[in-house]
């Protein structure tokens, strides 16, 4: 075995940012985020939100953590040692923490939650990330044994991504399924409540195990405002320290208040629109195609994100490992009319165009796309859906049959910074809802059988070639409408210290204070 060390974590991740009024020296350290939508779930290992899992970040922590740039540290771990075979992972783990119950985190709590999400009886929606987990075993309280099915290239980024987070056994025993209400782990912050719809709200937690890192404010308040000028108010006025996204049509007047800083940063976040390659129309390569066509990806960027997203060049944003580069669908009305008319829709057709979000940014994206479609004679009926309707009407449909999507307009960020996150979950055969987030239903069996070969090789210029074949017939296949990658912009109160954006619109937060 070859032992592998991680640098020591300097920062844990984390999200949040802050309501600040006004403080003396012994006055509470309240901070207040503006989020955009409300959250989904609780529990880390049955949720796709980027944002619910940004948020656990405060009470949860993992075996290992991403920092702002991306890079992997230990936190829960401190080293790992991997068989030469590429086959077990030998793990040694941080000694004298404790949950915030009380109970000690050790090598038992790692084999209890990772078996959970591998019972498929749990039925949690990121069972797919730790499928190629074979057996956990308990070596010591302090080392535990992770073998694999076959080689999985790609493992430790999956343990660093936020639905590997650890939750303390006792409180799963206890909870059960409801610790989605009761999240209860060893982070630096502890659970105070969930209004859903309203807000998610924590608290310092005084036990924390990292003396370095203690909490430096009292309380942060997730405050859920879909409304994009009420959003942008909220930060005009100090209600609010942070938010993310900010209404883009309003960065220029946010950027001219001396009291906050604009953040924009490119990003990971693909955005597109799935389309159900099982149902009519879209069964049909050829119209997918035209949907491809019929949008003005660089209109939209410019009306809906206010120049701050690049036109999709590809399946995976560039700054994803072993991401290709290819020329983007240009938009050609005429085109998209040819191509409906000889897959049989010379007048076009009608059908529904679901947002898996309700802010003001993507009810406009999804109206402008309406508008686009509306000009090649496709009538869409438009909808955004809250958190509990996307999880009833997409996520959870539990036959392909039955589920009433036809085009859907969702983002992904590939939260392991790698390709197999971009591409596995969305476009595998296997990733099919309510496995996971395939939502068109796509199947290329050479795609699949790609994907699994990158994941068995080590060999840098063989995965690159696997993953290129993957994404080129993807991109030609069209299972999407390749829309675009947008910025990362937020708007942050000076008064705010230690809270950042990551490439994946999740928070980077573990030294997060208020300045008086």
């Amino acid at each position: 075995m070859k032992p592998i060390y991680l640098r020591s974590a300097l920062l844990a991740p984390a999200v949040m940012a802050c309501l600040a009024f006004s403080h003396n020296a012994l006055a509470a350290k309240d901070v207040t985020v503006a989020v955009p939508y409300g959250f989904d779930s609780l529990d880390p290992y049955n949720t796709n939100s980027t944002q619910s899992q940004a948020v656990g970040k405060g009470w949860y922590e993992g075996l290992f953590m991403f920092d702002r740039d991306f890079k992997i540290h230990p936190l829960l771990a401190t080293g790992y040692e991997v068989s030469e075979d590429g086959l077990t992972y030998t793990l040694k783990l941080r000694q004298n923490v404790k949950f915030h119950d009380g109970t000690d985190f050790n090598a038992d709590a790692v084999k209890v939650n990772f078996e959970r999400v591998l019972n498929r009886s749990n039925a949690l929606g990121r069972y797919n990330q730790f499928k190629m987990i074979d057996k956990i075993e308990v070596v010591d309280p302090a080392t535990v044994k992770i073998t694999l099915k076959q080689p999985f290239s790609a493992f430790i980024n999956n343990l660093t991504h936020p639905s590997a987070m650890i939750i303390s056994p006792a409180a799963l025993e206890k909870y059960g399924k409801d610790i989605n209400l009761h999240p209860t782990g060893t982070g630096q912050y502890t659970f105070v409540e969930w209004n859903p719809g309203q807000n998610v709200k924590m608290k310092k937690f005084d036990g924390y195990w990292d003396k370095d890192h203690l909490a430096k404010v009292d309380s942060i308040n997730f405050r859920v405002v879909t409304d994009n000028n009420t959003r942008a108010a909220v930060m005009q006025t100090g209600e609010a320290q942070f938010t993310y996204p900010i209404p883009y049509e309003q960065a220029a007047v946010l950027k001219k208040n001396d009291k906050l800083d604009l953040l924009a940063e490119p990003s990971i976040i693909a955005r597109y629109i799935a389309m159900n390659n099982l149902a009519k129309p879209f069964d049909n390569p050829k119209v997918r195609e035209a949907m491809n066509y019929a949008i003005n990806k660089e209109a939209l960027n410019k009306v809906v994100f206010n120049g701050y997203a690049r036109v999709a060049e590809g399946v995976v944003p560039g700054k994803v490992e072993y991401s290709q580069k290819m020329a983007p669908w240009p938009y050609d009305p005429k085109k998209a009319r040819e191509l409906l008319a000889e897959a049989g829709y010379p007048q076009g057709f009608e059908t529904t165009l679901w947002s898996a979000y309700n802010d003001g940014t993507s009810v406009k994206a999804i109206q402008f796309i309406q508008q686009q479609l509306r000009q090649v004679g496709v009538k869409v009926s438009v909808e955004a859906l809250e958190a509990g309707q996307r999880v009833q009407r997409v996520e959870t449909v539990q036959k392909p049959e039955d589920a009433k999507v036809r085009m859907y307009y969702i983002g992904w960020s590939a939260s392991t910074g790698e390709a197999n996150w971009a591409l596995s979950p969305l476009l595998a055969s296997e990733s099919w809802a309510p496995t996971f987030g395939n939502y068109s239903y796509y199947k290329n069996e050479q795609v699949d059988k790609d994907l699994a070969d990158a994941l068995k090789t080590t060999d840098k210029a063989k995965k690159t070639e696997l993953y290129k074949d993957a994404q080129e017939r993807i991109y030609k296949d069209a299972p999407w409408v390749f829309l675009n990658t947008a910025d990362t912009v937020a708007a942050r109160s000076k008064k705010l210290e230690g809270f950042d954006m990551m490439p994946d619109a999740s928070y980077y937060f573990r030294d997060v204070n208020l300045k008086d």
